[in-house]
Formats: C-alpha cells, sequence, structure tokens
C-alpha cells in the first residue's frame, strides 16, 4: 500500500524516508535488507532512500555484515555531526545548558548561576553561555539547528512573554522567544521547564514506558508537569499544573503569598527554612543543612521535613483524585530527596486506602536538561524527515541512550 502510494505522492515518499531514519536511528549500524524487512518497503525503495541521505550527509557506512552463502550487506547509522541541537535548563537560581548531535551524544555542558537581573540580561546569559558551548565543542553555531528551553511560568504565544515566573524578573513584560531567536541566530522552542522534566523522566528517568504519570518538581519554586496518554497535559491557557497556587499549607488570600503560591510558600526552598528557623532551628541558609541535620538527631529538623512531607501527601492525594495517573514522580532538588519520598509515602498510606506510587526521580535535578535535548532532538528530526504540514510530537518514545550526559541525581 505505502509503495504504490509512495510512486503516487511527495508525502508517501517522505513517510518512507521517515522510517528509513527512524530504523536507522534506533537500530543503525544496520544494512538495507533489514530495514526494508521489518519497514515494509521494498528494497528498491530503502536503497533509494539510503543512498539519498547518504549522499546529502545524514547517514554514512559502517561497515558490513555477513548473511547466508557467504554474501555479504553494507551497515549504515546516522551522521552524529550532520547536525547539533542546544538544551537550555533554565531557573531562577542556575541556568543549565547542553549540545548534543543527531546521535544523541552531548559534545558540550554547563551551568552557571542565573543572573539576578533576569529580563534580557538572562536572555544574553543564555546566548553567552551557547557561545561558549559552541567553542568547547569546536563545531559553528550555525550548525546548531534548535534550541529547546525550559523555562518556568507560562509562554504566552501571542506577546512570547512568560507569565507566572516570578522568580525571574521582567519575563513578563518582554518578548523572551523572540529575543532568544535573535540571540541565539536559531530556532527555538520554550516550554514549561516541569513539563520538560517530565519529558526527560519519561525519556530517559522512573516513568518509563508510562504514558500517564504526573511529575512534580520541588526545589526553589513547586511545580508540576502531567503526561495524560503519553501528551503533555497544558489546558487552556497554557497553566496546567501549576501546583504552586494550591490551597495547601497557607492561605491563598494573603496578599505576601500571592506572587509565588500558597502551596510553594509552604513547601519550597524559601518555605522550609523559614519554616525551620520559625521552629527555633539553629542558624542556616539552606534546605541541604535541614536534611544534613535531621540525619544527626536534630528534633526540629526532623520536624520540618515531616511537615513538608505531609503537605507534599496531601498534594499528591490531591493530584490522584483529579488526575487518576499511574504514578507520581518526585523530582527536583528537595523533591528528589529519598528521606523526603519515604515520608510522603508513609504519609499517603494514612489518607489512601491504594496509595499511588510515588518514586523518586532518577534523573534528580538532571531531569530538565534530558528533556530539553530530548525535545530538541526530536523536533529536529522531524523537520529533517518527517512529513510537513504533519503534528510534530513531543515525547520520544524510543531513541538511543543519551550518551556523553551524567545522569545521576
Amino acid at each position: 500500500m505505502l509503495e504504490r502510494a509512495n510512486s503516487e505522492t511527495p508525502l508517501a515518499r517522505q513517510l518512507s524516508v521517515g522510517a528509513v531514519v527512524d530504523w536507522i536511528i534506533h537500530r543503525g549500524p544496520v544494512s538495507r535488507a533489514a530495514i526494508a524487512k521489518t519497514t515494509g518497503l521494498s528494497k528498491q525503495t530503502v536503497s533509494e532512500v539510503v543512498r539519498a541521505l547518504e549522499i546529502a550527509g545524514w547517514v554514512r557506512p559502517t561497515g558490513q555484515t555477513r548473511g547466508g552463502l557467504g554474501r555479504t550487506a553494507t551497515t549504515y547509522e546516522i551522521c552524529p555531526d550532520a547536525a547539533f541541537v542546544l538544551g537550555v535548563d533554565l531557573g531562577g537560581t542556575k541556568v543549565h545548558g547542553a549540545i548534543a548531535n543527531l546521535a544523541c551524544e552531548v559534545v558540550a555542558e554547563d551551568s552557571e548561576p542565573t543572573d539576578v537581573s533576569g529580563g534580557r540580561a538572562v536572555v544574553e546569559q543564555i546566548a553567552t553561555l551557547f557561545s561558549c558551548l559552541a567553542k568547547r565543542a569546536g563545531i559553528e553555531r550555525q550548525r546548531v539547528r534548535l534550541a529547546a528551553i525550559g523555562s518556568p511560568g507560562v509562554l504566552d504565544q501571542a506577546s512570547g512573554a512568560i507569565r507566572l515566573a516570578p522568580n525571574i524578573p521582567d519575563f513578563d513584560s518582554l518578548d523572551v522567544i523572540g529575543a532568544l531567536r535573535h540571540a541565539l541566530s536559531t530556532e527555538v522552542i520554550i516550554e514549561n521547564d516541569v513539563n520538560i522534566a517530565a519529558i526527560g523522566e519519561q525519556w530517559l528517568g522512573k516513568a518509563r514506558g508510562k504514558s500517564t504519570f504526573a511529575f512534580l518538581a520541588l526545589g526553589t519554586g513547586f511545580g508540576m508537569g502531567v503526561l495524560s496518554d503519553g501528551k503533555l497535559l497544558r489546558g487552556a491557557h497554557g497553566a496546567a499544573g501549576e501546583i504552586a497556587y494550591l490551597p495547601i499549607g497557607g492561605d491563598p488570600f494573603d496578599p505576601a503569598t500571592r506572587a509565588h503560591g500558597a502551596l510553594e510558600a509552604a513547601v519550597g526552598a524559601a518555605g522550609i527554612v523559614r519554616r525551620y528557623h520559625e521552629a527555633g532551628g539553629l542558624a542556616t541558609t539552606t534546605v541541604r543543612e535541614i536534611f544534613d541535620r535531621m540525619g544527626s538527631g536534630d528534633r526540629i529538623a526532623a520536624d520540618v521535613i515531616a511537615e513538608t512531607a505531609r503537605l507534599l501527601a496531601l498534594t499528591a492525594l490531591t493530584v490522584a483524585t483529579l488526575l487518576d495517573p499511574e504514578m507520581i514522580v518526585l523530582g527536583g532538588s528537595i523533591g528528589s530527596r529519598s528521606e523526603l519520598v519515604d515520608k510522603v509515602r508513609e504519609r499517603l498510606a494514612g489518607c489512601m486506602a491504594s496509595p499511588i506510587p510515588v518514586e523518586r526521580s532518577a534523573l534528580g535535578n538532571r531531569a530538565g536538561i534530558v528533556g530539553a535535548l530530548a525535545i530538541a532532538i526530536n523536533n529536529v528530526h522531524n523537520s529533517l524527515f518527517g512529513p510537513a504540514g504533519l503534528p510534530k510530537a513531543l515525547a520520544l518514545p524510543a531513541v538511543p541512550e543519551l550518551r556523553g550526559l551524567s545522569l545521576g541525581a
């Protein structure tokens, strides 16, 4: 069926190209005969497609495989350096960037504190980081086909501004996507940072194989990304998952909590530190120190973390009731702490007859950069080899391991 259409329509031809490239990426090195056998395309079509891809510099021969009766066949793989992508995980305290090639190999990676000035200063910071990474990798910037950036807040498609990102000043009054496209001189995709982290967790993390799950990221701020039947749940205005504003842990009518949300004010890093001080704890400025003191027997620290776990259990109960996900993954610099995850599970057992599975992120605070690269590589693949005009997927259900990137929490 595909073969007959292939000789008649450009769309079918592009579908053939996409099928061949998919198989080479996912199973390469692979022979043309193996591609034809598994895709259902004719050997002639596969040979034509592979020849065209080789001439254009997208695939390359890698060796030979021996078949029956002494026959040999040339095997092919994707040319890793035919194109590159930039992934950026932007947070209120840190900006993390990485460049990867088409074989999912990270060729340069770095992070630095986010410029507190916000706005255009952060845009220029990302551009400078991009230049440094490209120089370190020894590639020209124009070879980077696309940048995928995870940012707090919600992108306003009409104005390009990013709302609900109080930790990055002036993003709500700036055409962020336009400024980034100009500064990076490449196409840019902006997605909510927790949504991107959820994609990362599905790609290489704890949610592999799960089509419906919730990813809760707790660190400086608090947010949620939800995949429902394999698709990101965004809502009518792109603000689905802004759970920092749930009326849990504080008064949502209190002007002091309105900017960041009542729940974030209670369980975010600043809220945990504040609660520890108010309870009479020793001077400290980080949540990490509070966890360390809990491990050393500090009763106040233990009580503060226990209260944080209680509030997270209430949040998980709310999410489970409304969305019925297969699992909840806790991530972020605070949320992925094993001590906290264990306490959340204990609390859920006391308020749910059948507690929803709660798992600790396999990627920790690296889920964002993994997800950004996943989105970038997938969109470049679609733009280069996918049928024009068809919807582009965000998730990558089957891709090679992301090499060159340490995935430890």
